[in-house]
């Protein structure tokens, strides 16, 4: 037997199935029953995000936060700061000066001149120089490096008075 034949006798039957079907009206319940029932069987399968809940994911997000917080603190290095230590400037008898001005400025200076001055100790108080009553009227011998439009570069403190 040919497809054609076979579709040739098969057709009729199927026009008559489908007027059959027509004239039936199944209730609006079956179909959702049978859906379910679907749904039942072929359940799909969950991702493997699906096993865990919202809550349970920022739980999760939570505590992976506290950990790498908590290693990095672990492994910053730590430095210890001491509040009443040495002063940032002192007497040093010449040896160095406390740059003012950046370095680089200092570097493309092309007049710089040193100059010596007496400066009062409570004006190099903010510099950390040590200031008590006693020699709150002293004076320090001061050299300072000065560009050549007067700003003061650096400065050395050399002796006090």
């Amino acid at each position: 037997m040919d497809t054609k034949d076979t579709e040739a006798l098969l057709a009729p039957r199927f026009k008559e199935l489908r007027e059959e079907l027509a004239t039936l009206d199944t209730p609006r319940c079956v179909e959702k029953e049978l859906m379910q029932a679907f749904q039942h069987q072929f359940r799909p399968k969950r991702p493997w995000y699906g096993f865990l809940t919202l809550p349970q994911w920022g739980a999760a997000g939570a505590l992976c936060s506290l950990t790498a917080m908590a290693v990095l603190l672990a492994l910053s290095p730590h430095q210890s700061i001491s509040v009443g230590g040495p002063p940032l400037v002192g007497i040093d008898g010449g040896a160095a000066f406390v740059a003012l001005d950046s370095l680089e400025r200092i570097e493309a200076e092309p007049d710089a001149r040193l100059v010596e001055a007496e400066v009062p100790r409570t004006v190099l108080a903010p510099l950390g120089v040590p200031v008590s009553p006693d020699n709150a009227a002293d004076t320090v011998r001061a050299e300072m490096l000065v560009a050549a439009d007067g700003q003061p570069l650096a400065v050395r403190l050399s002796a006090t008075n």
